[in-house]
């Protein structure tokens, strides 16, 4: 099955699209990928509406651009028999039972003529998952695909960052021990959210600030000692989890703020390797983190681990959440669970999404 996916995730920098060919179990190929930028106004129409519901103000707002902005990135595209639609998370509550992805994907589906699957995480909760990470199925996918001989874990540091232990030994991804994941901490959000206030820019490009800057010790220790980092996993965030953050660099300067950000991304991921089964020798990274070389070097030293980004290994780190979602949406349609106990805490493994068919 040829299938496409794509996201549009925390950092808010635009829409990744991807095609990949599956069973709905196995990588089978890699295809077509694109990504469209948002433009300023169209970040600020999402970036107003973060923290809010649907019904409340700006919502509506914010789903007509990421709705708008996934129809231009699939015009023309052929030859595919479904579309992953994440939509954009506005907010995340998994203590609460609810999570908000803004986008009608049955709107995507009549205006692309194109059968599209959605609202991927709402099962999950329904029936006492977290709804995130969803991506473990896929990584535990890869793990086969680049022909791992025992479990490998792999790091998505977006706007937050999650980390999956997977088993590729094992023949399905549901099965129990085939799978732990869990939202390790902040990741990139906090660094492009002070960068954009202070300086104007949308992140720390090539990590300029984070190695720079000095870290605050003290700052990093306080971030850690929140009881989020010794919940067992799994265990999810909303992209603001952390406010207070952003009050205790307030004061200091600018590359002092960031590596001391950075800090806490890479101090919360070496926390969250103490719950997975084993110590993997190696982190495969994906998002955007991974071309932050500082953060990248902090992580090595944090961890003890050999960290990489996923081209390592001749994957994409560009467009690997959107190639998961398109996985996803492969085995919504052939009825496969797409979480599991192990991934989001779910009481059985589950199938989630909606699909609008055309």
């Amino acid at each position: 099955m040829r299938v496409a996916g794509a996201m549009s995730g925390t950092s808010m920098d635009g829409v990744d699209l991807a095609v990949i060919e599956t069973d709905g179990v196995a990588v089978l190929g890699f295809g077509e990928t694109r990504y469209r930028p948002y433009g300023a106004a169209e970040r600020a129409a999402i970036r107003a509406a973060l923290g809010r519901w649907p019904g409340e103000p700006g919502v509506a707002e914010a789903a007509r651009v990421v709705e708008d902005a996934h129809l231009e990135v699939l015009a023309g595209l052929e030859g595919v028999a479904a579309f992953g639609f994440h939509g954009q998370t506005l907010a995340h509550d998994p203590e609460g039972r609810r999570t908000h992805q803004a986008g009608d994907g049955a709107r995507v589906a009549a205006a692309a003529g194109l059968t599209t699957v959605w609202d991927f995480r709402s099962n999950d909760m329904a029936f006492g998952g977290q709804g995130a990470p969803l991506a473990p199925f896929y990584h535990w996918a890869l793990a086969r695909f680049i022909g791992a001989a025992g479990p490998v874990a792999f790091l998505n540091l977006g706007g937050v960052g999650n980390i999956s232990w997977v088993n590729p030994r094992l023949p399905r991804p549901e099965e129990p021990g085939a799978c732990l994941a869990f939202d390790t901490g902040p990741a990139n959000a906090p660094i492009d959210d002070l960068v954009r206030v202070r300086l104007g820019e949308g992140f720390d490009r090539d990590g300029r600030l984070t190695r720079a800057g000095r870290v605050d010790a003290e700052t990093v220790a306080v971030f850690l000692d929140d009881i989020y980092f010794r919940r067992m996993p799994p265990k999810s965030l909303d992209r603001d989890a952390f406010p207070r953050l952003a009050e205790w660099v307030a004061g200091m300067a600018d590359a002092d703020a960031v590596a001391t950000l950075a800090a806490c991304c890479a101090g919360a991921v070496a926390q969250g390797l103490e719950h997975l089964p084993a110590r993997p020798g190696r982190l495969f990274v994906t998002g955007g983190g991974r071309l932050n070389p500082g953060l990248m070097e902090m992580l090595a030293v944090a961890t003890g681990c050999e960290v990489a980004p996923v081209e390592a290994v001749g994957l994409d780190g560009d467009f690997l959440e959107a190639q998961a979602f398109a996985y996803l949406a492969a085995r919504v349609l052939l009825g496969l669970p797409t979480s599991a106990p192990g991934t989001t805490g779910v009481a059985a493994a589950v199938g989630g999404g909606r699909v609008s068919r055309v």
